[in-house]
């Protein structure tokens, strides 16, 4: 029984661990991400406020406090006007704040407020994991005994289920807090996405996502790494499994992409070949059931409208190989992958799967250059590793 309990509260404290290191990733990504794009949208913000508030005004000498100007001493015989009476001044017309940029201020300050409760829920995971130390030192010490006296006494027995029995509580305490973290992040990274894309549409950019038009390859690449590097992992209940667009789990076959979302899309090239390309979607229309897509590569700069069956979404979450094996890309699998420095994906077999939360794919691209038609093995990270619809080699 002590041996069942003391499994069931190593892989509850597994998952701990995996999901502790996942919220300290993406909470430090995020704030950190916040923090600069606060910096970068000042003068969007400044703009907002005069579009609001509207230009002030220097006021009149009669509302400053300051005392009228005396009469005039006349002519004798002449009788002068008094002082003029306050004029009236019509308020020039304060413009309308665009819907847009009054997006980016309520996200601002939602996300500044998800930052404070995402904040108190990480002291709240080290207090609980302080707390809970003192039990598993006496786990430690009680098998050290144990082992010294080389019997398992029925005291000792008992003594131990109870420890246990507490140690899998602390655990599950744990455990809960580290999902409320995790959700917070997710609203937190969707607030941050609907930000980018509200600034789009208002013409708003800050410093790490330039417009198009200026958009450096160097910067791309550099955004697609963060992308998957912060790409949430996900930790299930036990029992609970994976859900479509974790790792290698396709979508449901009546989902539909939301605008931001990034996607494999196969498009017709200059020379009238065919190529998946790595795009954003713009929009989708119900009643043609065909996408608009946005190249992601700056050099590209072209909007696609296509059907469904040219578009596969990225995976949405990390699958966990020590948990959830069953949902990544076996060796040998073929799949399309996005070469690396590259916005393009190509078939490939699966060279070796991740061994870790944090590894990538290792993958053979199909290259007739090589003699035996593939690449040495290169890294891919799961972010940017689909199933590929076409099985024939070309």
């Amino acid at each position: 029984m002590a041996q069942e309990t003391g499994r069931a509260t190593c892989a509850m404290r597994m998952r701990c661990r995996s999901a502790w290191a996942l919220v300290a990733l993406c909470a430090c990504a995020t704030s950190k991400r916040f923090l600069r794009d606060c910096k970068s949208q000042a003068a969007s913000r400044a703009w907002l406020r005069a579009s609001v508030v509207g230009p002030r005004l220097p006021l009149p000498p009669w509302e400053r406090g300051a005392a009228p100007s005396p009469p005039l001493q006349g002519i004798v015989g002449i009788q002068l006007a008094a002082p003029p009476t306050k004029p009236s001044r019509r308020a020039p017309r304060r413009p309308r704040p665009l819907p847009a940029a009054m997006a980016l201020v309520s996200a601002d300050s939602r996300i500044a407020e998800l930052l404070g409760e995402l904040h108190q829920l990480i002291k709240q995971t080290q207090e609980e994991r302080s707390r809970s130390e003192h039990n598993l030192v006496n786990i430690q010490k009680t098998h050290e005994r144990m082992q010294t006296e080389n019997k398992i006494s029925p005291y000792y027995r008992t003594k131990l289920r109870g420890l246990y029995t507490t140690a899998k509580a602390d655990a599950e305490a744990e455990c809960n807090i580290l999902r409320k973290a995790l959700d917070k992040i997710a609203e937190i990274k969707s607030l941050l996405e609907e930000r980018r894309i509200a600034a789009k549409i208002a013409g708003l950019y800050n410093d790490s996502e330039p417009p198009r038009k200026t958009m450096r390859r160097g910067v791309l690449m550099t955004l697609l790494q963060q992308s998957a590097m912060t790409l949430p992992l996900w930790i299930g209940k036990p029992g609970e499994k994976p859900p479509p667009l974790c790792g290698a789990i396709p979508a449901a076959s009546d989902y539909v992409a939301k605008p931001g979302d990034k996607v494999a899309a196969r498009v017709k090239a200059v020379d009238g070949d065919e190529q998946w390309i790595l795009a954003e979607v713009v929009s989708y229309s119900h009643a043609t059931n065909k996408y608009e897509v946005d190249d992601i590569d700056e050099e590209g700069k072209e909007r696609h409208t296509l059907s469904r069956r040219r578009i596969i979404p990225l995976p949405q979450w990390k699958a966990n190989p020590e948990t959830d094996p069953e949902a990544l890309f076996q060796k040998d699998q073929l799949v399309l992958a996005l070469y690396p420095q590259t916005t393009c994906f190509y078939r490939a077999l699966i060279h070796g799967p991740p061994t870790r939360p944090q590894d990538d794919y290792s993958v053979l691209f199909e290259d007739t250059s090589y003699a035996d038609g593939y690449s040495p093995p290169l890294n891919v990270a799961q972010r940017y590793v689909v199933t590929c619809k076409e099985t024939k080699k070309k």
